[in-house]
């Protein structure tokens, strides 16, 4: 493996994972083989990122406008995801991976939503990398989810409108427990952010390859952390 400064990686890593589809109709196959195909360049990332000392992994796995698509995908999709948590189970238990979630995880189908949440409980001690999946997710749902729980709190009178700051809108978000994104990849040549993390990626560095997902490996995630340790990330001052 390439050797990384560990002091210039970023904390918290967060990827769109995009370009299954187009990768499978440029081959002739169906879409679903390159969810297949995607789901090998999700184990070889979540290894790689492991390491290479990256502390917090956030993959966009389901987006809220998903459930949009056919029957058919979204099906194949669901089974997919229950597929990779059996399969994946003993190398995150074994690995120090601490799972986690974010999103509408209650409008997933029962044996993902089973197999997700006793993987989640059981990993809830490791230490050496978090590993986030966000499902049935949306940034402007986690947004409207955070003023609708605070909201209720200000009308109980638990909160005081007066105190609410970004610390505490922070800790109220689905994404908390993450921290702030430090780099968001996006693969595939889209050049957006897709409703993803929005609150958490106020001071993101945004880096787009024209890779799709499934032909995203260990080298292009290293030049995508070469090109971030030479970024002058000031947040808004002057250094």
């Amino acid at each position: 493996m390439t050797e990384l400064n560990k002091d210039s990686l970023p904390r918290h890593l967060a990827i769109i994972m995009d370009g299954n589809g187009r990768w499978a109709k440029s081959r002739g196959l169906p879409r679903i083989e390159g969810h297949r195909r995607g789901s090998k360049s999700v184990r070889d990332i979540v290894t790689s990122c492991r390491e290479i000392g990256i502390k917090v992994l956030t993959l966009f796995a389901f987006s809220s406008q998903n459930w949009r698509r056919p029957a058919l995908e979204v099906n194949s999709l669901m089974s997919l995801l229950s597929f990779y948590v059996k399969n994946e189970r003993k190398s995150i238990l074994d690995n120090g991976i601490r799972l986690l979630t974010i999103g509408e995880t209650s409008l997933l189908p029962e044996p993902s939503r089973s197999l997700l949440s006793k993987l989640v409980k059981d990993s809830e001690n490791n230490k050496d990398m978090v590993l986030c999946l966000s499902l049935s997710y949306g940034g402007r749902e986690e947004i409207v989810n955070m003023a609708k729980n605070l909201c209720l709190k200000v009308s109980s009178g638990e909160i005081d409108p007066s105190a609410v700051d970004m610390d505490v809108v922070n800790d109220h978000m689905w994404s908390s427990p993450l921290g702030p994104v430090d780099l968001m990849i996006r693969t595939s040549g889209e050049l957006r952010i897709s409703n993803f993390l929005l609150w958490s990626l106020a001071y993101s560095e945004l880096y787009f390859t024209d890779l799709a997902w499934p032909d995203f490996d260990e080298k292009a995630l290293i030049d995508a952390l070469k090109s971030y340790a030479e970024r002058d990330r000031r947040f808004g001052a002057v250094l």
